[in-house]
């Protein structure tokens, strides 16, 4: 009983750090005005958020490092399997990504950006994409979370092919796409957000741990979200 709640209680004082922290982040972010880079909102806020929690993570974990308990998976790691993981991952993304796009077309679901596609806006969307969401996301929710949640739930489940700490670190990943606010107190989310961010970061969980390096599941998040938003960027060219 003692283990039981010791692991609990660590598990609700990582959860508050895995929410609050980005909601600090998007605190800081709104310190600065945008107006004159990116007068849309498309891309500068959420590039300033990502670049603080970054920091704030990369502290903490460099902090943590010192113990010889922690590996947060920052080397390259089991190459092959990293490998493996991306490939396969880009083959049957790609498959999901036709498929949805395909779905939601031919349904008329099809949804516009809410802020028009100047280069400016494509550019700097694009490229926090690419540079920024997966990197960022994947050190707090896969190296960070994971290598501390694994400190407590040692088990698998699901036929013993996923570890527990990796469905927590993901159900966490999905919780942190839920948007809130204390004053005034509002709650507001997609459910097919949250399943579709649970689901991808069980994949980008899984990978982390057969690969041992959190560069993989990196490069799967900012392909799986540069895929996303390219695809949604020429479709919205393509359908008035």
């Amino acid at each position: 009983m003692e283990k039981l709640i010791k692991s609990v209680f660590w598990t609700l004082v990582l959860l508050a750090m895995l929410l609050g922290i980005p909601k600090f982040a998007g605190f800081v972010a709104d310190v600065f005005s945008y107006a004159s880079i990116d007068p849309d909102g498309s891309f500068a806020w959420i590039y300033v958020h990502h670049i603080v929690q970054t920091i704030i993570f990369i502290i903490i974990i460099a902090g943590l490092s010192r113990y010889k308990s922690f590996d947060f998976g920052l080397g390259w790691g089991n190459k092959a399997a990293g490998r493996k993981c991306v490939l396969l991952f880009m083959l049957f993304f790609s498959i999901y990504t036709v498929g949805a796009f395909s779905t939601v077309i031919m349904s008329g679901g099809f949804e516009h950006f809410t802020y028009p596609l100047t280069t400016n806006n494509i550019i700097g969307q694009m490229s926090f994409q690419l540079l920024m969401s997966g990197p960022s996301e994947e050190l707090i929710f896969r190296a960070f979370a994971i290598t501390t949640l694994s400190m407590f739930y040692k088990g698998r489940i699901l036929g013993n092919k996923v570890s527990i700490a990796n469905v927590i670190a993901a159900v966490i990943f999905a919780l942190a796409h839920v948007r809130w606010s204390i004053i005034p107190f509002e709650i507001s989310y997609s459910s097919f957000q949250l399943v579709y961010a649970l689901v991808l970061g069980i994949f980008y969980g899984d990978c982390y741990e057969k690969s041992g390096s959190v560069y993989y599941p990196m490069i799967m998040h900012s392909f799986s979200n540069v895929v996303m938003v390219g695809v949604t960027i020429i479709a919205s060219f393509l359908i008035s």
